[in-house]
């Protein structure tokens, strides 16, 4: 597979993503663990096994040394793009957002990881937080109930394309896992928070009235989601992260 500079569609600290025939391809960074790499594409088989219809990945392969995996290619904008240049329609917009995640979240799939597994994992290697306020977010974590639904991880608009025809598909699963609808809604909050409160505090809104769910209740998770972001080592966000942690009233 042969991929040139003038087909580089986006640059990540630790990926380069390209547009190559039909397909998307990753190619990661020497270093990068291939076992992730491997845990990528086996969490989008996952899911396409649950019948979402998801870009399917064609191949886990090696380019110049590197490890890669090229995934079906989706022809869209970004529904990121789409609220971005058409704000009047905002609310229509993140409507279908809500729905698309809640077919999502109607899914299972057994053999995902288990999200409060990750969870926990992500807090106890956490070198900003101290013993204690570890130790506080992990007993609120085991406080919390355990479902078992298919949880994207990373849902937030950038990550569904929308095709002429309106459909949307969402991409990017490798931070899939079984787990509370209610958790991956706190997480998709967050990062609507990060960047504009008002969208996030209408994406709330939308999802505790689509899935009858108490608003409280997704904030419950609100300190837990915030310390597992802030795992992923973001300069731009430690504050604001920081912040959501601090506000916790343990009890």
């Amino acid at each position: 597979m042969k991929l040139e500079e003038k087909n580089l569609i986006v640059k990540r600290a630790y990926k380069s993503v390209y547009k190559c025939d039909d397909c998307i391809v990753k190619v990661f960074n020497e270093g990068h663990p291939k076992s992730d790499v491997f845990n990528e594409a086996l969490n989008t088989a996952r899911v396409e096994e649950t019948g979402l219809d998801i870009p399917k990945v064609k191949e886990v392969t090696q380019i110049d040394g590197k490890w890669a995996i090229a995934i079906e290619y989706k022809a869209g904008k970004t529904l990121e793009d789409m609220m971005e240049s058409d704000m009047k329609n905002l609310e229509k917009y993140m409507e279908d957002f809500v729905d698309l995640q809640l077919q999502v979240q109607s899914k299972k799939s057994p053999l995902l990881k288990g999200m409060k597994d990750k969870l926990a994992r992500q807090i106890n290697g956490l070198k900003d937080l101290d013993a204690t306020t570890r130790y506080e977010l992990l007993t609120r974590l085991e406080s919390m109930p355990k479902h078992n639904k298919v949880c994207h991880g990373d849902f937030n608009p950038s990550n569904v394309i929308v095709g002429k025809n309106g459909k949307m598909t969402v991409v990017d699963w490798a931070h899939a896992t079984q787990g509370n609808a209610s958790a991956d809604a706190a997480m998709t909050y967050l990062l609507f928070a990060l960047k504009d409160q008002k969208v996030a505090d209408l994406y709330l809104k939308l999802f505790c009235k689509k899935s009858d769910t108490a608003m409280q209740y997704v904030q419950q998770w609100l300190p837990i989601v915030a310390a597992a972001q802030l795992s992923k080592e973001n300069e731009l966000e430690k504050d604001f992260l920081m912040r959501w942690i601090d506000v916790v009233d343990y009890q």
